[in-house]
C-alpha cells in the first residue's frame, strides 16, 4: 500500500463514522477513531543495531587479529608481509565502518526493522503517540471531558485507548481488555475497519454503562476515523 493512498476505503470510512454515531447516541461521551501505518521510524533501533554489529566485527578482529590478516593476506595475494599497528588499526577501521553501513542499510526493510524491535519498546511507541493523538483530537475538547479516542498502530499490529478526564476517573485501563481483544482478533487478519468497528461497540456499551445519554445527542468531535 503506497505511502500516501488512504488507509481505509470510502466505504470502510463510512462503516466506522455509522458505528462511532450508533455508539454515541447510547452514551454521554465522544470517540474519536486514530489509525496509522507505523507511530514510529525507529530510527535509533536501527542504529543501535548497526552499533552492535560492528562493535562484534571489531571485538571478532581483535580476539582472531592474526586469522584475519592472513585472509586479507590471502585476498589481496600479499606475501610475507608485515603488518604495522597503524595497518592493522586502519582495516579494523575500514571494517568497523563497513558492518555498521551494512546493517544500516539492511534495516532500511522495514519489516526487518520491526522484527528486529522488542516488544516493549513498539508498545511504549505506540502508547506514546496514542497520547499524542489523544491531547489533539479529544483531550478537554467535550463539555464533560468524556472524550475517548480509540487509536490503531497497523505496522506493530497494536492498538490503545485513551480516555479524557471524567471517564478515567470511573472506568480503569483493565475495563478496555474486551475492547481491546475484539479489535485485535480482527486486526491480525486485517479487517481493520471490522476491528475499528468491533472496538467503537465495545467502548460505546463501557460508556453507556457509566455515562447513559440524558438528552438529545450534540456531536462535539467528528463520527469517522482520523488517518494520521
Amino acid at each position: 500500500m503506497a505511502m500516501n493512498t488512504p488507509i481505509l476505503s470510502p466505504a470502510d470510512s463510512e462503516k466506522v463514522a455509522a458505528a462511532v454515531g450508533a455508539a454515541e447516541a447510547h452514551a454521554n461521551a465522544e470517540i474519536v477513531t486514530v489509525v496509522t501505518r507505523q507511530s514510529d521510524s525507529y530510527g535509533d533501533v536501527a542504529l543501535v543495531w548497526s552499533a552492535l554489529v560492528a562493535g562484534i566485527a571489531l571485538a571478532a578482529l581483535t580476539m582472531w587479529t592474526g586469522f584475519y590478516l592472513t585472509l586479507v593476506d590471502n585476498a589481496l595475494g600479499l606475501w610475507d608481509h608485515h603488518w604495522t599497528p597503524h595497518e592493522i588499526l586502519k582495516l579494523a577501521l575500514l571494517a568497523v565502518t563497513i558492518k555498521f553501513a551494512a546493517m544500516w542499510l539492511i534495516l532500511h526493510w522495514r519489516r526487518l526493522r520491526l522484527g528486529l524491535t522488542p516488544g516493549r519498546i513498539k508498545s511504549a511507541r505506540v502508547r506514546a503517540r496514542a497520547n499524542v493523538a489523544f491531547r489533539l483530537a479529544a483531550q478537554g475538547r467535550t463539555a464533560g471531558a468524556t472524550g475517548v479516542i480509540i487509536y490503531l498502530s497497523l505496522a506493530e499490529r497494536r492498538a490503545e485507548i485513551v480516555a479524557d478526564a471524567a471517564i478515567a476517573a470511573k472506568v480503569t485501563p483493565e475495563v478496555w481488555g474486551d475492547a481491546m481483544h475484539a479489535m485485535l482478533a480482527h486486526f491480525r487478519e486485517d479487517r481493520v475497519a471490522d476491528g475499528m468497528v468491533a472496538g467503537v461497540a465495545q467502548v460505546g456499551a463501557i460508556l453507556a454503562a457509566h455515562f447513559p445519554r440524558e438528552a438529545r445527542p450534540i456531536n462535539e468531535l467528528p463520527d469517522g476515523p482520523i488517518e494520521l
